[in-house]
């Protein structure tokens, strides 16, 4: 679990022989598995340690006002450890995200005063690129452990479990160290054409990719093993943390604080979380897996991550693809009020992202035990606890939508009639929960794939043809538009390839 935490799980790998006339299901979105009470018999499967379905989040009968807070305190907090346990480390990972969201608005306040327009500008310029091109050189390996590693745990392949542990993070080592070493090159080339300003910034952003892109195969390891806290702490806390303090502390003894000195700062703030987080996730690792011998299944681990890698890939372009193509067509400050709209809703996406973050590696985690029941019914309850929380968001959002906005500015209070638009596609999205982790998990990642890049394609038609006339609202309403056809499509996908209803509401 996180670092610190007395929480603990309780669970049968080997689970997957219950008998299903055993099990009751009047709604599917109020069950999950709770260990079977001790004076029951094992039924079939036979072993102590068994699980069965059944209610997950049982209600108070109490009616009136307080049997409303009843019910409502029981979704909140009731129900089987694993539920509770995935509506804690969500909440956990949506807590680090929006503390982290608070940082980076805080550095970027300070860096902005500290170093002034055209150094500020520079930093940002080639910052972006690290965050970039990190998200996507360890070849989807980051995501695609909270697949392999359940697995491995299921099938009692222990050798190349450890293999992977340890093979994982040499790869991307390996693999980002020459792509950096390429990048170095091309900006040599280059150097005629860039901005010699831009120029050992970006040799310093080279340096950085390595530790970065160990930092997020790290990440997927931590959280395959429900240690949220050590997967994202050391990557939205301590490093933004660190640059802060770093260049905090030059600035106040009189360094000229330029692009350079903030990249260096950057640079040691990245490799130093991404050692302290190998660190303690060595030793976590140590008091979990028994050593032995180590097997390295490299074009495996490939053949499951780089279909992943797409998934992200498309994921990523269609996140950017509205505020590009604005740039290209509308004046500057239309896309300022616009990227305002979009960090401002940002906090909705938070809570998809912290339930895809829990829930991915138990969905592989299930499916390898071959329990089905089991795994329908915690998919539907990390749909539900994302729908129903990001729907109340999105509200809460939008009627605070103005004084919100005129934070950044009384000229930004013109882009709330954005919001709403914006919103709607957040909300519909929404509705299937983490679908796409479902999907990749199970073996299903090349037609999610598809259908991202099927998104992608309409977003880029649809703000092509919208933007130059309706600006951010035809950006909005692109998205929207987008975002509901690739939630109808990822919805028939999970339907028809594994027989799931993924729909907060309906059978």
């Amino acid at each position: 679990m996180d670092p610190g935490s007395a929480l603990t799980l309780v669970r049968d790998d080997t689970v997957g022989c219950c008998d299903s006339a055993s099990l009751t299901q009047p709604n599917l979105n109020e069950w999950l598995l709770v260990p079977r009470p001790p004076h029951q018999p094992a039924a079939t499967c036979g072993t102590p340690g068994d699980l069965d379905l059944a209610v997950m989040d049982a209600e108070p009968a109490t009616t009136g006002p307080a049997g409303l807070i009843a019910r409502l305190r029981a979704k909140l907090t009731g129900g089987s450890s694993e539920a509770s346990l995935t509506r804690r480390l969500a909440g956990t990972i949506f807590l680090i995200r929006v503390i982290s969201a608070g940082l980076a608005y805080v550095s970027q306040v300070l860096l902005a005063r500290w170093m002034g327009t055209s150094d500020y500008g520079i930093y940002v310029y080639v910052w972006t690129w690290v965050l970039l091109l990190g998200s996507m050189m360890d070849f989807g390996i980051s995501a695609s452990a909270q697949k392999i590693i359940p697995e491995y745990r299921a099938g009692g392949d222990h050798a190349l479990l450890r293999g992977f542990l340890s093979g994982s993070r040499w790869l991307t080592f390996a693999v980002s160290t020459l792509t950096s070493l390429a990048l170095a090159g091309i900006v040599r080339l280059l150097s005629p054409w860039i901005d010699p300003a831009e120029e050992l910034p970006l040799y310093i952003g080279c340096m950085t990719l390595p530790a970065f892109v160990v930092a997020n195969t790290q990440d997927g390891i931590a959280r395959s093993h429900d240690w949220m806290q050590l997967g994202l702490m050391p990557q939205f806390i301590i490093r933004q943390a660190l640059i802060i303090g770093i260049t905090a502390v030059a600035f106040l003894l009189g360094f000229h604080l330029g692009a350079v000195a903030a990249m260096l700062a950057s640079l040691g703030a990245v490799w130093i979380a991404m050692t302290g987080q190998m660190v303690v996730l060595n030793r976590k690792l140590a008091d979990h897996i028994a050593p032995g011998p180590k097997a390295y299944d490299i074009r495996g681990w490939l053949a499951v991550s780089l279909p992943i890698l797409l998934v992200e890939s498309f994921y990523l372009l269609l996140s950017y693809t509205d505020v590009l193509v604005l740039q290209q067509f509308r004046p500057s400050d239309e896309v300022g009020v616009y990227f305002a709209v979009v960090k401002t809703l940002a906090l909705v996406s938070f809570i998809h992202y912290a339930m895809s973050a829990t829930t991915a590696h138990r969905f592989a985690e299930y499916n390898a035990g071959g329990d089905k029941a089991r795994l329908s019914a915690y998919v539907a309850h990390a749909i539900a606890w994302t729908f129903w929380p990001s729907l109340a968001a999105t509200t809460a959002l939008l009627a605070l939508g103005k004084p919100l906005l005129w934070l950044f500015g009384p000229q930004f209070v013109v882009g709330y009639d954005i919001m709403f638009i914006a919103a709607v596609g957040l909300v519909v999205r929404a509705a299937i929960g983490p679908v796409e982790r479902l999907l990749n998990m199970l073996g299903e990642q090349k037609i999610c794939a598809l259908a991202y890049a099927l998104a992608f394609v309409m977003n880029v038609v649809l703000c092509v043809a919208l933007v130059p006339r309706f600006g951010g609202q035809g950006a909005a309403a692109a998205t929207s538009v987008s975002l509901t056809f690739e939630t109808v499509l990822l919805f028939w996908i999970v339907r028809q390839r594994l027989g799931l209803h993924v729909l907060a509401f309906g059978k």
